[in-house]
C-alpha cells in the first residue's frame, strides 16, 4: 500500500490551524509566508523536474532551502533582509513539522541551523524639515486627490506611522477634540496612541467632510473608493519628490519612500531633545536599541554635542616621546 503524501496536509494545517488559529498571525504575516512558499515550491519543482503538486516533504531538504535563498538574493535581486524573511517563513513551517512528524526532526534541525545572513547596517535616510515642507507643498489641495495626498503625507510626518498603519486608519481611531490624538495598530497587533498637531487634525477632518467615510472604513481611498495601496502611495510620492527637488535640490541625492517620513519624525524628535523612551513609545518600537539608532543618525545633534566640548589646548613643546632623539633614531632603523 502506497503511503499518502503528508506534505499537503501539513501545509494546510500550518496555515489554517497553527498560523491563523493558534498564533493569530496578522494578515500581513500570512501573506508574506504565503508568497515565500509560492516561490520556494516553484523553485524546488523546477529543480526536481516535477509538478508542484507532486512535491513531498523529502524534496524540501536543507540544500534546497540554501539554494532557494541564494536564488532569491542574487538571481531575483532581493535584499539580505528579504532573504532573511524568506528563511524565517520556511523555518517557521519546519518548526511546526517537528511537532507533527517526529520522523522528520533531523531534516527540520538541518533547516533550522541555516544561519541568518548579517547585513550592513546603514544610516537611515531621513528628511530635513525644509525637504519635508517642499514635498508637502506639491499636492494640489484644490482637488480631492491632492487634498488626500497632502493629508496622508502630513499624517505620516506627524505620527511617524508605518505606511500600512496609516493606510489602515479609520475615522473611529481619530480624536478630533483637543488634544487631538490617533490610535494606531502596529506590528504584532500592538496598539499605541500618538498625538496629533491641530493642523493635522484639521486636514483629516476636512478630508472626511469632502469624502465622508463610515467610522470603520479606511480614510485614504482612491477615486473608486477602494483603499489605497502602499505601492500606489510610493508612486505618487516619487512624483512629488521629483517636483520638490526644484525647491530643495538635496532631494535629488536621496531615495525617498513613505518610510522616510517615519525616519524624519524620529530624527526631528531627537533634535528637539525628546527622551528616547518617549520616542520609542511614539513609534511603537519593541527595543530601545532600535530607537537609539536615530540618535546616532542626526548630524546636527552630533555637531551641537561637539560644540560643548572644549578644543584641547596646544603647547609649543613637542610631546615627550618626540624629545628622545635616541628613540626616534632607533625607530628609523626598523
Amino acid at each position: 500500500m502506497i503511503r499518502a503524501n503528508p506534505f499537503p496536509e501539513l501545509m494546510r494545517a500550518f496555515f489554517y490551524e497553527w498560523l491563523v488559529e493558534q498564533r493569530n498571525a496578522s494578515i500581513h504575516t500570512v501573506r508574506s509566508y504565503r508568497d515565500t512558499w509560492r516561490l520556494f515550491l516553484r523553485f524546488v519543482a523546477q529543480r526536481a523536474g516535477k509538478k508542484v503538486a507532486m512535491i513531498t516533504l523529502a524534496d524540501l531538504a536543507a540544500s534546497e532551502v540554501t539554494g532557494f535563498l541564494k536564488h532569491a538574493e542574487h538571481e531575483r535581486g532581493g535584499t539580505i533582509g528579504t532573504r532573511n524573511c524568506r528563511l524565517a517563513a520556511i523555518r517557521s513551517f519546519f518548526n511546526f513539522v517537528a511537532t507533527r512528524d517526529p520522523a522528520s526532526i533531523a531534516q527540520c534541525v538541518d533547516i533550522h541551523n541555516i544561519p541568518v545572513k548579517r547585513a550592513p547596517v546603514s544610516e537611515p535616510c531621513y528628511l530635513d524639515p525644509a525637504e519635508v515642507a517642499a514635498i508637502l507643498a506639491q499636492p494640489d489641495r484644490s482637488t480631492l486627490e491632492g487634498m488626500r495626498d497632502h493629508a496622508l503625507l502630513s499624517f505620516l510626518y506627524n505620527s511617524g506611522a508605518r505606511i500600512q498603519e496609516a493606510l489602515d486608519l479609520c475615522p473611529e481611531a481619530i480624536r478630533f477634540d483637543t488634544p487631538g490624538c490617533v490610535r494606531l495598530l502596529g506590528k504584532g497587533r500592538k496598539e499605541r496612541i500618538c498625538p496629533l498637531w491641530p493642523e493635522t487634525a484639521v486636514l483629516l477632518k476636512k478630508l472626511l467632510e469632502r469624502q465622508p467615510r463610515a467610522p470603520n472604513e479606511r480614510m485614504f481611498v482612491n477615486r473608486y473608493g477602494e483603499p489605497l495601496s502602499a505601492s500606489g502611495v510610493r508612486f505618487k510620492l516619487a512624483a512629488y519628490v521629483t517636483a520638490a527637488a526644484a525647491i530643495a535640490p538635496t532631494l535629488r541625492t536621496k531615495h525617498v519612500t513613505p518610510h522616510s517620513f517615519r525616519h524624519a519624525t524620529a530624527v526631528h524628535l531627537v533634535s528637539a531633545g525628546v527622551d528616547v523612551t518617549v520616542i520609542r513609545s511614539w513609534l511603537g518600537h519593541v527595543s530601545l536599541d532600535t530607537t537609539n539608532h536615530y540618535a546616532r543618525a542626526n548630524l546636527e545633534t552630533k555637531r551641537k554635542a561637539l560644540e560643548q566640548v572644549d578644543v584641547p589646548a596646544t603647547t609649543g613643546r613637542p610631546p615627550s616621546w618626540k624629545q628622545d632623539v635616541s628613540l626616534l633614531a632607533w625607530l628609523d632603523t626598523l
